[in-house]
């Protein structure tokens, strides 16, 4: 069962009802940054003098101004099923996804409409009053009536099955009611408002793949499978011009320019742009890689209407602009190129490596298998870029040949990053280890490109590992054969190096001070070195191979992934271990300390992310995710949780709800985890970053420890009330006299006139009160329970007695009737007793005994009878419940010296 399926069970219970999804405790998906599209065809919309351009990312879409490509909108709401069109015009932007059709305005749905037919819309058309949905076959038309867009469904309009599928469809300028239909073979025209065939062409020999309107009347460009696109006349019903773009490459998308120059644009598969000059009937360029051809190249080229600029875009998940600069001269027959204007991207292929860059939680480092290193803001999309891999033409003040000249391939994947920003600025950051080369290479973070240096492995084995001391002066690189060496990142050049371990190293660092440094290996050894004087300090040997290791500088503490699907955790000071975690049933994949050192969240093949408790040593949250963590990183502020996963290009990012409450440390089975989606574009089913500080009541209480009132009635049990209670009640006495006034209240010498009681009103009073003394007796809740305790049992009484206040204990205390026959003194005396056999609220029924004994000690002194034997009953009690205490106490102590002494 898929996790989305386990998510949509948990949705509509057993009996069909609507039930609460379990969440995480601590982890809410957020959003994903560095996705920008998945490859189908983008839409362009105008507003005014305005573009805007809208790409599809899975199940939602994202709205760019087309003059900076920021980003604008985002949808509001994913779609039940992937998004196969998207359509733009004027305000409302039309979504394909099944066989439904959503309006969306400003990211948010207006109006769903559903076609009548099972098979999925490929392309949306709306001209006029009209909206034509097209399937494989047939052709759904809708009507605008009284609404602001068409909603009324009109009919359905079958193709001949013998003209093959729909390939595409456009509505050209001045065709009332009209549109062109694109099969496989052939082109034909339909009157949506009659239903009926108006034109069929001859067959394409080529075949079809899609069509484009120019600005000219009854003109299209045709495009083929074979690499090869026509001019066609629609009015005549003949192709005028063929054009074959020299590659045999399927043509994606044609485009004609209308800004005065008769251009027109085809993309192709292979990734390139091909540019025509239908005037001089000669091509203008080829813009080679525009996109990756092993991603499908472009899916879409297209002209901004009357400008010289054109929008691409291919499944690399990338969006660029490139523009036509005018000629140098009205004379002049030479066309420059068009030159990368800006774009947006990230990612082609899924990110395996992830670092943020900054204490402030602003940028992220991430590569990916596609060789590309990225740095992505999580703030603002406009500020990510990619890491340049051209290396610098000049180095030691010398020109060097061939270094900025030519094609260059870019460099292996990256498989390890490291990054300090104490020396940002003043020479390279910035590590990394690629994947089967024999050495590391630096970059510049505030450059954002290339460093000159590369640090070779001492024994000359693949480097696996890397790290950057805290001061930004040296490099530390881990080989595939055991060694490691330390480089000056401003010189370049080596200064010391280690030879412990017999297998690869998987990770090496060093604390915060340049003192201790410690380095792993598969050979199951910890080392441990004295960095500023280079000298070894021990070693510890672990149970399997290391093959993952973190290290947490506030703390000392240093995390270990071992391949026995555990992880141990070791105090770098004492060079012991001090937590072994238990619990992942398949390989580690990533693991990172929260800032604070007390939290381990690690990933594995299991398809888990657990977050560890560690002065706990549980687990105490778990998420189970759809697809497979490759990385995970928590940020510095410790505000989000960043994730990689093997099926998609973006970085998921989660927020902490810990910020804003606490987090219950209690241990959870994975029968308790958590199925939650990834994050998404639109941030649907996600959370805002404040969501921890509006947490529901029933969810704040999920996993709290009530504290029982008795675990066992065998056990001597004290009270749950507050301990200043016990000391006030002891210590009454001695308040009241530190409370008491130091003088008596003075009399006021002459009342107002409006305080003067008339006298006759005062002899009302005097007799009023008379009368009720003499008809009610008054008897106080203490009393009662008391009275009705020697029957009913004095549980209530005993329970009513601990919760009063010592100022009315003390008074219900002073006012028990002392004269014969004694009834209330020898019932009180029971119910304490039947208190302490019940083994609860120990000390507090001994303090208000002790107090009962000082108020009454001059009566009971002299008491002989039943009194008396209930005294001694109360003796026997108290001095076996004492002995009890005090041997149970003295075996604690014992127990407690002997395990500290070991």
């Amino acid at each position: 069962m898929t996790v989305e399926e386990s998510v949509k069970r948990q949705k509509v219970g057993a009996s069909g009802a609507a039930t609460k999804v379990r969440k995480s405790k601590i982890f809410s998906p957020f959003r994903i940054i560095g996705h920008v599209s998945n490859g189908v065809p983008f839409a362009v919309g105008t507003l005014g003098q305005t573009f805007y351009i809208a790409t599809v990312v899975g199940r939602s879409f994202q709205i760019y101004d087309a003059a900076t490509l920021h980003l604008l909108f985002v949808s509001s709401n994913q779609t039940e099923s992937p998004i196969r069109s998207i359509t733009a015009h004027f305000h409302y932007i039309y979504c394909s996804y099944g066989n439904k059709i959503g309006i969306f305005r400003r990211g948010k749905l207006e109006k769903e409409l559903v076609a009548p037919t099972a098979d999925s819309i490929n392309k949306v058309e709306i001209f006029g009053n009209y909206l034509v949905a097209v399937t494989n076959s047939s052709l759904f038309v809708f009507e605008k009536k009284d609404q602001k867009y068409a909603t009324e469904y009109y009919g359905e309009i079958k193709v001949n099955s013998l003209n093959g599928e729909i390939v595409d469809i456009v509505h050209p300028p001045t065709y009332v009611n009209k549109v062109v239909v694109a099969t496989t073979s052939h082109l034909l025209i339909f009157n949506v408002r009659s239903s009926k065939l108006v034109y069929s062409s001859e067959e394409f020999v080529d075949g079809i793949t899609c069509v484009e309107c120019a600005p000219a009347l009854d003109i299209l460009a045709v495009g083929n499978g074979v690499g090869s696109f026509s001019i066609y006349n629609l009015k005549k019903g003949k192709v005028l011009k063929s054009v074959n773009t020299g590659s045999n490459s399927k043509i994606t998308s044609l485009s004609f320019r209308t800004d005065g120059s008769p251009h027109i644009a085809s993309s192709m598969v292979n990734g390139d742009l091909f540019f025509y000059d239908l005037e001089k009937k000669a091509r203008v360029h080829v813009l080679r890689n525009a996109h990756k051809q092993v991603c499908g190249g472009v899916s879409k080229v297209q002209f901004l209407n009357g400008q010289p600029i054109l929008v691409t875009t291919g499944a690399d998940n990338s969006l660029k602009e490139y523009v036509f600069d005018p000629a140098l001269s009205s004379n002049s027959s030479v066309v420059s190129p068009p030159r990368h204007l800006r774009s947006r991207g990230g990612h082609s292929a899924p990110p395996s490596c992830i670092s943020f860059a900054d204490s402030k939680s602003h940028f992220l480092q991430s590569a990916s298998q596609d060789r590309s290193f990225w740095t992505f803001s999580l703030r603002k999309d406009a500020q990510s870029q990619e890491m340049s891999q051209r290396q610098s033409a000049v180095k030691d003040n010398k020109r060097q040949a061939g270094i900025s000249s030519g094609f260059k391939d870019k460099f292996p994947p990256i498989t390890m990053i490291a990054q300090e920003n104490a020396r940002e600025g003043e020479w390279a950051n910035i590590v990394t280890a690629h994947q089967d080369e024999t050495f590391a290479r630096t970059w510049d973070s505030r450059n954002k490109k290339v460093g000159k240096h590369t640090f070779d492995t001492i024994d000359g084995g693949i480097v696996k590992a890397v790290s950057i001391t805290q001061c930004g002066n040296f490099a530390l690189v881990g080989s595939s054969l055991g060694g490691i060496g330390v480089y000056n990142l401003q010189s370049g050049k080596i200064r010391k190096n280690y030879k412990l371990h017999k297998k690869t190293v998987t990770g090496v660092a060093v604390d915060g001070m340049n003192r201790k440094m410690v380095s792993c290996g598969l050979d199951g050894l910890v080392g441990f070195y004295d960095f500023s004087q280079s000298r070894y300090l021990g070693k510890l040997q672990l149970d399997a191979p290391i093959t993952q290791m973190v290290y947490h500088r506030g703390s000392d503490l240093v995390a270990f992934a071992l391949d026995d699907l555990s992880i141990v955790v070791v105090d770098t000071a004492a060079q012991k271990i001090v937590r072994q975690l238990f619990g992942h049933s398949n390989r580690i994949t990533a693991m990172d300390f929260s800032p604070d050192g007390r939290w381990i969240v690690s990933a594995s093949l299991d398809s888990t992310i657990r977050t560890w408790d560690l002065p706990t040593g549980g687990c105490i949250d778990g998420i189970m995710v759809p697809n497979t963590v490759t990385s995970l990183k928590m940020s510095p502020l410790g505000d989000y949780l960043a994730t990689t996963h093997v099926n998609g290009v973006g970085i998921s990012l989660w927020t902490n709800r810990s910020q804003f409450r606490p987090i219950s440390t209690k241990h959870i089975e994975e029968t308790e985890f958590a199925t939650m989606m990834l994050p998404n574009v639109s941030g649907e089913n996600g959370a805002s970053v404040l969501d921890g500080a509006f947490v529901e009541e029933e969810e704040a209480a999920t996993g709290t420890y009530v504290s029982v009132a008795q675990i066992d009635k065998e056990l001597v049990t004290l009270s749950l009330q507050p301990r200043s209670k016990f000391n006030t009640i002891m210590h009454l006495d001695t308040i009241k006299m530190r409370n008491k006034p130091t003088e008596a209240p003075k009399k006021p010498e002459a009342a107002p006139f409006f305080l003067q009681q008339p006298a006759e009103e005062s002899k009302t009073e005097e007799s009023r009160l008379m009368k009720l003394d003499s008809a009610v007796s008054f008897e106080s809740e203490f009393t009662k329970l008391l009275r009705e305790g020697e029957d009913a049992g004095y549980d209530q009484f005993v329970d009513y007695l601990v919760a009063m206040s010592p100022a009315n204990l003390d008074l219900e205390l002073r006012t028990l009737q002392t004269t014969e026959p004694y009834t209330e003194l020898k019932r009180f005396i029971k119910a304490i007793s039947h208190g302490i056999k019940q083994n609860t609220n120990y000390e507090l029924l001994v303090a208000i005994i002790s107090v009962f004994m000082k108020i009454h000690a001059d009566v009971l002194y002299n008491l002989e009878g039943e009194v008396a034997d209930v005294l001694n009953e109360w003796d026997e009690l108290a001095s076996t419940t004492n002995n009890k205490m005090d041997d149970m106490t003295k075996y604690c102590s014992a127990v407690i010296n002997f395990i500290t002494t070991i």
